[in-house]
């Protein structure tokens, strides 16, 4: 089923610091990792030249997020504590904000401390949570006091033991029913700005990868922003017997599947070939 054939009505914006930002139509947010050891060589940015550069060509490559991440969530990554993680990104966030003032943030933590401390330091727009608020209670009341919109994903574990929770009867449905839980729970304290992420590679086999994929237009029953990101995954490279960095055509091929679905954010390592599938896409939907 073609998105514009949908017969749900999904939000059409999201509210950062009282500024609408329409979502009704599919973006790509770019990312940014300042960690040593993500899955991705080339998504590592260490300095801040290389930071300030990665962050302008996502915004000219007509990319509308910027997705910062200091903690490294691929499968057995090491788990680094909170003021670790706060050194990383505070030289990061502070230049960005300063050279890129109108570029949207989306924070990659788990971390209710550190997302405080940058919304309020730094006017990060967007809280992007790997973990849908499993590994701090405090998230949720923390992004509701802030008034953020969260990208709530789901995962079971942490990135550390992941693997060893993808023991699903019924992956699609029991991704929808947990997530709808907490869907609820935001909801009823004061959440009004939610994007639903299923969470591909996380706690997740490939095979279940592939069907939560096949069934992805099923997660328009939240009638709420859904955001992939399938970028080089291993899902991609595992399947085709390659590596992360020969995964782009992959990482193509499964994304179209992802907007034909219904998918309105793409998060991707590659700004510029996302941003052609969307067109793409967008003129056989209008079709």
């Amino acid at each position: 089923m073609a998105a514009k054939d949908t017969v749900f009505s999904k939000k059409q914006f999201i509210n950062i610091h009282g500024t609408l930002i329409d979502v009704s139509k599919p973006s790509v947010m770019g990312i940014v990792n300042i960690t040593p050891d993500s899955f991705y060589s080339q998504s590592r940015f260490q300095h801040i030249d290389d930071v300030l550069k990665r962050t302008e060509q996502i915004l000219s490559e007509g990319g509308s997020f910027i997705d910062i991440g200091a903690y490294s969530s691929r499968p057995g990554a090491e788990n680094i504590g909170e003021e670790e993680e706060k050194d990383r990104l505070k030289p990061v966030l502070e230049t960005i904000s300063k050279q890129f003032p109108k570029a949207i943030i989306s924070l990659d933590t788990f971390r209710s401390a550190i997302v405080e401390w940058a919304v309020n330091t730094f006017g990060v727009g967007i809280i992007n949570d790997i973990s849908g608020g499993n590994l701090d209670s405090e998230m949720f009341k923390i992004v509701a006091k802030l008034k953020v919109p969260y990208i709530l994903m789901h995962m079971r574990g942490t990135p550390q033991n992941m693997k060893l929770h993808s023991n699903y009867n019924n992956v699609v449905k029991e991704v929808i029913t947990e997530l709808s839980g907490k869907v609820n729970t935001l909801k009823e304290i004061g959440v009004n700005d939610i994007i639903i992420d299923p969470g591909f590679g996380f706690a997740k086999t490939i095979a279940q990868n592939f069907e939560l994929l096949q069934k992805l237009n099923t997660f328009e029953m939240f009638e709420l922003p859904i955001l992939v990101g399938l970028s080089r995954k291993s899902m991609i490279y595992k399947s085709l017997e390659i590596t992360p960095e020969e995964s782009l055509t992959g990482t193509i091929a499964l994304n179209a599947v992802a907007l034909i679905k219904g998918t309105q954010i793409l998060r991707v390592h590659d700004v510029k070939e996302a941003i052609q599938t969307i067109k793409l896409v967008q003129l056989l939907n209008n079709n």
